[in-house]
This record gives structure tokens, C-alpha cells and sequence, in this order.
């Protein structure tokens, strides 16, 4: 194992080596949540990054409102959960209505209970801009910030960097560049990246946030739902107890236009609903838009890589959106890290775009298919196949499983590592923070000798894994699993960047 000063000093060496004549290690452009997500994980591994934003603040909307369980471990990982589990709440139950009489009530989401393996069970509901102002103040605690009011306007690469262009008229030089900048990115547009798909839904619909007067609303337990001729109206109380309720009007006729003043909106749920226009109190944010799936032809070129709504566009049926982009983010800093930090071969890139295009084509048909089922009326219920708990990469190249003969139930390399308790705590406090993870469990023997960035544990017993070694990924997936450390596994931790060979003096 190399000691600490000379891995330091040799993590600056290779950091130097990658960045010559850089200005910064990675520019992000776009401080949604897949940009804040990135630039906060860069950013407690230690590696420099220029966070870019055209506005002048943050997103102030609830547009993404639901947090999925696997993303609510990432949260946990980054140091953000605590502060989201105080700011958010369960997802209330549905409850339609004809004009002020009640027809029925449901739930949308299906609720599970907690379990050693699975600690965050239920999708949470909190605002976007709530979620989005807990990692923005995560990320200045680690020293980061976001450059609000500078917009990209262009880009050049070369073998050795990236230069972009903003409109503040300064020019920056990275080694890479992460377009997380929404569905109309000007860094796709500037690659020249094509995106594949369908309108979802030919019909309008408008979304926003609105502040009704006490009591005029019947109640904050329910999500409430008026169904119309020219389309139905959805009020669902958000988190805060100030009033504040997320508005979903959609319009049957698509020539319809949408009026997102809020006038237009006090209009709205004036003819739709009980509501006087009067008991609108304020409209601080609206939009519309049309549902539509599509995805990029591809995540990567050279040197810039897309993720987020830049990379994939979603019906908001079923939150995925938020959700998938912020598992991009997850997935590509730790390898941004190690090619930047540890001297991992530049071909450890090449395993984003692999492994998160087919996810993202997944998502898609599964938004896809609960935006019509419930555009019919079927309004299926959302359970297990939104939580993304149930993501994985067995096909990637960088999951390795020697173990002959492990049981069917038994997590494989490339599945999500689950908790579990871990001698006196849990097994997520020991996958907490930047580093891999080796479990040796059962009778298996860990390495004699582990690069710095890896923490290890011996477990008599952990259900699921069964018995033998694994290592974890930065990002809580099992990368390789065997019935004792071989030869795949330092191969293993070369192809990452973990191995001590080829250190310079």
C-alpha cells in the first residue's frame, strides 16, 4: 500500500500529467440536479471543476418532486439525505373529485416498508428547487460553486483538452467537458449529436407551483384530482406547510393554448375547480410543455461527454427524469476521478456511455408506457420498476464475476450492493464517501496488500452477497466479485485505476 504522502504526491503528478495547461479538470455546464450532483462528487474527490449556469440562480420550481429510492442512497453517499428526508414528505393519496363532491381516493405509489437491504423504501416528495438548493449548499461546504450568468456559447476540442467558450467572452480549458445543460443543450447541438424519438402526447400540458388560501383547498393529505371535458386538473400538496401546492392541467385539444400567467393559471383552476381565481395567492413559477421521449445517439464525444435531460428526455409519468440523470452524474465522476487523480486508462471512460444508454433507453419505455396508460385512464400504480433500485451493468465490461456456481439469488458483479448490517453499523456507512469498498466474506481471504482509495472489511456472513470477495464501486455497484483475489482482480484494479504497478519514482 503506498502511504499517504507519496499518494498525494503522485495523484498531483498524474493530475498535472491529464491537465497541462488547464484552467480546470472538468467544466459542467447546466446546475440542475445532474450538474449539482456531478460537481459536488468531483468535488470531494478532489478534482477541480467549473460548474456553469445561464441563469442568474437556481431553478425555483418543483417540476422533478420525486426522489426514488436508489437516488435517495446516492443523497445518502453525498451527504445531502439528511437535510432532504427534514425538507420532504411521503407522496399523499389521490383523491378525485366531481366539482366539491368526493369520488374515490387511491394511492398512486406503492408504499413498502423499510428493510435491512433496501433502508429508503418509498419515493419522497420534495421540490426540485428544495432538492436542488440542499446540493448547492453541499457543494459550497466542500469548497465548490457555480458560475450563475455564464452561459457555454462553444466549444473546440483537441487530444489534450477542451476549450469552451462563454458569454461572459472568457475561455476555458479543461481536460473534459459534461454537457448536463437540459433537453435544447447547446453542448449536443454544439457535437452535433443527434437525438432519437416520439411525442409522447400530442396535448399541452401546464405544470406549476401555486399558493392557495388557507382552507380553500379541502385538505394537504391528498393529492387532489378534477377530470373535465377539456382536461383534468391535479393539485398535490407540497412539503413546507405554506400553502404551496404543484398544479398539472392537461388540455384534450392539442391546437389549445397554454397561458402560463398567473392570471392564466388563476383562470384555469378557476373553471376547472371549486377554487375563486381570488384564492390563488401567488404563481411563482409555471411552464408548459408537450411529453415527449427521446434519446441521444450517443453520451460521448472525445473528450464531452451529455447527461441529464441533455442525453435523455422523459414523460414526467413515473419521475424518472430527475432520477436517471442524477444516476449519470453518480456514474461518471468517479470515473472522471480516476482518470484525472489515479492514473486510470482513458478507456474507463468509454464504460459511461456503455453502461448508461441502455438504462436510459429502458426509463424511457417505462415513462413512455405509464404516461399513456394513464392518459387512457388506466392510471397503473408505480411500485418496484421506478425505484431503480433494480438498475444494473452484469453486461459491462466492468463487471467481473468469477465465483462458478453462485446462487441465483446471490448479488452478481454489475447489481446494485445492498446495506445490511456491518459489525456495529451498517454496510452503507462503510461504502460512504469517494473510496471502492472490498467485502471479504464467509471464509474468503481479502488482498495482503490494497491500493490507497480502497477500505476493506472482513464479514463472517451478509446476506445477499453470499461468501467470497467483492469490490464496490464508488458508486454502490458490485465491479467484481470472485471466491478469492486472482489475477482478474488486479487486473481488475488496473483497468480502474486501484493498481500500485507503474507508479513513478
Amino acid at each position: 500500500m503506498l502511504g499517504a504522502p507519496l499518494f498525494n504526491a503522485v495523484k498531483e503528478w498524474r493530475r498535472s500529467a491529464v491537465t497541462a495547461h488547464g484552467d480546470t479538470d472538468v467544466v459542467i455546464t447546466g446546475a440542475g440536479p445532474t450538474g449539482l450532483v456531478l460537481a459536488l462528487d468531483l468535488a470531494r474527490r478532489g478534482v477541480r471543476a467549473l460548474l456553469l449556469e445561464r441563469a442568474g440562480g437556481l431553478f425555483p420550481g418543483s417540476r422533478g418532486k420525486g426522489l426514488q429510492p436508489r437516488t435517495q442512497e446516492v443523497l445518502d453517499d453525498l451527504g445531502v439525505l439528511p437535510g432532504v428526508l427534514a425538507a420532504g414528505g411521503p407522496y399523499p393519496r389521490m383523491l378525485a373529485w366531481e366539482g366539491t363532491e368526493r369520488r374515490g381516493e387511491w394511492d398512486m405509489i406503492e408504499r413498502s416498508e423499510p428493510t435491512e437491504q433496501v433502508p429508503y423504501a418509498n419515493t419522497l416528495l420534495i421540490p426540485q428547487s428544495r432538492t436542488q438548493e440542499l446540493l448547492h449548499a453541499r457543494l459550497t461546504e466542500l469548497g465548490g460553486a457555480v458560475r450563475f450568468g455564464a452561459a457555454l456559447t462553444g466549444l473546440r476540442q483537441d487530444d489534450e483538452g477542451v476549450e469552451a467558450r462563454l458569454s461572459t467572452g472568457e475561455t476555458v480549458r479543461a481536460a473534459f467537458l459534461v454537457g448536463a445543460d437540459g433537453g435544447r443543450s447547446t453542448v449536443r447541438r454544439a457535437l452535433g449529436i443527434g437525438m432519437t424519438g416520439e411525442t409522447v402526447d400530442p396535448r399541452p400540458m401546464l405544470v406549476a407551483d401555486v399558493r392557495i388560501s388557507p382552507g380553500a383547498v379541502a385538505d394537504r393529505d391528498h393529492w387532489h384530482v378534477w377530470r373535465a371535458a377539456d382536461g383534468g386538473v391535479a393539485l398535490c400538496p407540497l412539503p413546507g406547510g405554506d400553502g404551496l401546492f404543484q398544479l398539472a392541467a392537461t388540455f384534450e385539444d392539442p391546437a389549445a393554448g397554454v397561458d402560463t400567467t398567473p392570471e392564466g393559471v388563476r383562470a384555469l383552476l378557476a373553471a376547472r375547480t371549486p377554487l375563486a381565481a381570488e384564492e390563488v395567492t401567488e404563481v411563482p413559477w409555471a411552464s408548459d410543455y408537450r411529453a415527449r421521449a427521446a434519446l441521444a445517439d450517443r453520451f460521448r464525444e472525445g473528450r464531452v461527454f451529455l447527461a441529464g435531460d441533455a442525453a435523455h428526455v422523459h414523460s414526467p409519468a413515473g419521475g424518472q427524469g430527475l432520477n436517471t440523470g442524477v444516476q449519470d452524474a453518480y456514474n461518471l465522476g468517479w470515473k472522471l476521478a480516476q482518470v484525472l487523480l489515479h492514473g486510470a486508462p482513458a478507456a474507463l471512460l468509454d464504460s459511461y456511455e456503455a453502461e448508461r444508454r441502455p438504462v436510459a433507453a429502458d426509463v424511457l419505455g417505462l415513462s413512455t408506457r405509464l404516461h399513456r396508460a394513464t392518459a387512457d385512464g388506466d392510471a397503473p400504480q408505480r411500485g418496484g420498476d421506478v425505484q431503480q433500485l433494480g438498475v444494473g451493468y452484469r453486461d459491462s465490461a466492468l463487471a467481473v464475476d468469477t465465483r462458478p456456481g453462485a446462487p441465483e439469488a446471490a448479488v452478481r458483479a454489475g447489481d446494485r450492493a445492498p446495506d445490511g448490517p456491518c459489525g456495529g453499523g451498517r454496510l452503507f456507512d462503510l461504502f460512504r464517501g469517494p473510496h471502492f469498498t472490498l467485502l471479504a466474506v464467509g471464509a474468503a481471504e481479502p488482498p495482503a496488500a490494497l491500493p490507497e482509495p480502497v477500505r476493506a472489511a472482513r464479514l463472517a456472513a451478509c446476506e445477499p452477497y453470499g461468501t467470497g470477495v467483492f469490490l464496490i464501486r464508488p458508486d454502490g455497484y458490485v465491479g467484481w466479485a470472485g471466491p478469492r483475489a486472482d489475477a482478474s482482480f488486479d487486473a481488475y484494479l488496473a483497468a480502474v485505476g486501484l493498481s500500485p504497478a507503474g507508479v513513478p519514482a
